[in-house]
């Protein structure tokens, strides 16, 4: 299954006036690895824009583990978990790598539209080949 790892280090806009991340800035740092999970599925960011085909979120679960603070370096990493006909679940994982911490947990569930009409569309063929490997997907649990 495709799966990426990405790394920010929290900013100061990331933060609320105590200099813990914002539940917003979560979301963000998401949209980054779901964007370059994407690029693993065959959805590159150009071709998208060429095609005007685009994965779409119909539904976000977070759960919110300890908190990041201002200047924390963190991995948010990313996997292809289960495919639909025409919807799929991503999910991700964002760590504390210096102590292992797990920080928060995401799932997401989305499908393919084209614009601008909105279409919906049934996932690509190409990507039958991950049906057969969705079994024990997600990584094992860190905790504090």
């Amino acid at each position: 299954m495709p799966r990426i790892r990405t790394e920010v280090q929290v900013m100061f806009f990331d933060t609320d006036c105590g200099g813990v991340v914002s539940n917003i800035a979560y979301l963000r740092f998401i949209e980054v690895a779901r964007t370059l999970l994407a690029e693993e599925l065959g959805l590159a960011l150009a071709e998208m824009a060429e095609t005007q085909k685009y994965p779409v979120v119909v539904h976000t679960e977070i759960d919110y583990r300890r908190a990041a603070r201002l200047g924390d370096r963190l991995a948010i990493e990313g996997w292809l978990e289960r495919l639909e006909r025409v919807r799929f679940w991503c999910a991700f994982r964002i760590v504390r790598p210096k102590d292992n911490v797990l920080i928060a947990d995401c799932r997401q569930s989305l499908a393919l539209i084209e614009m601008p009409a909105g279409t919906l569309l049934r996932l690509p063929e190409s990507w039958e080949k991950y049906r057969n490997s969705e079994a024990n997907t997600q990584p094992a649990r860190r905790t504090a």
